[in-house]
């Protein structure tokens, strides 16, 4: 089933969940005469839906129930790496992105209102409505990168963007040292990705892992460090999985939004 299949199963399944809740309001009997109502809808649209097992998670969890979240997560187009029944970085990220989505503060932790979300998760806010129908969508504000091919959701990812807080660092660059200052800021606005490189890429601010630029030295690039608030120069940063399969999925030339603004 593809993605694009997967999410509009979830947006039923959603639909599900807001006529449990609006049953419930009627009454605790008509609420338990259809506790299933988020899976009824699933099974008119001929999908089996999804069941949490429920068990509280964190990082460096082993077994089936963490095979079953990244499974989970896979599906819905989330990248939480290989699906090993090891809850590491890779999935810890993975985790995060959709918890932001869906509006949950992220946590490494896996517990119930996670699960609940998954079996009725919600899609990324659309931040350009007209835009083209292969393009990435930055969301600065929840730290969210999403990238749309052909119209469908192909990757939900997890970010660090520029921290906003100025900088001046020193570095030895094209055969002498240099100063170089900045504002660290991710700027928002419509570009299109242009240059890249393979593999570890030296700038004068650091190592980057597979950029692929879109606003002059402002690129999409692996790191080893991609925390919860954002902390780069001014690119934007992603878990290294991520940056592995970008490049086989982003092309050049590829409209790039960048909107919003994060509030620490």
């Amino acid at each position: 089933m593809g993605v694009d299949r997967r999410l509009g199963v979830a947006a039923l399944m959603t639909a599900g969940a807001v006529l449990v809740s609006s049953l419930g309001s009627l009454g605790v009997a008509n609420a338990q005469a259809a506790p299933s109502a988020a899976r009824v809808v699933a099974a008119e649209a001929g999908a089996a839906a999804f069941v949490a097992p429920g068990k509280t998670l964190k990082i460096g969890a082993k077994g089936a129930e963490v095979k079953v979240l990244q499974t989970r997560l896979k599906e819905l187009g989330y990248a939480p790496g290989k699906i090993d029944g090891r809850y590491g970085g890779a999935t810890q990220a993975a985790v995060w992105a959709f918890q932001k989505v869906n509006d949950i503060s992220p946590t490494s932790t896996v517990a119930r209102r996670t699960w609940n979300a998954l079996e009725a998760p919600r899609t990324p806010k659309v931040l350009v409505p007209n835009g083209k129908p292969t393009r990435v969508e930055m969301n600065l504000a929840k730290q969210v990168m999403v990238l749309y091919v052909a119209g469908q959701v192909k990757l939900i990812s997890h970010t660090s963007s520029g921290s906003g807080i100025p900088y001046c660092e020193t570095a030895n660059w094209n055969g002498k040292v240099q100063r170089f200052c900045g504002d660290a800021r991710t700027p928002t606005g419509d570009y299109k990705t242009t240059w890249r490189r393979n593999g570890w890429h030296k700038s004068y601010l650091g190592q980057l892992y597979n950029p692929i630029f879109f606003n002059g030295g402002i690129a999409f690039h692996g790191a080893l460090s991609v925390p919860l608030a954002p902390a780069s120069h001014g690119c934007v940063r992603l878990p290294m999985n991520v940056a592995g399969m970008l490049p086989g999925l982003l092309g050049k030339s590829v409209p790039v939004h960048v909107r919003g603004k994060f509030v620490r």
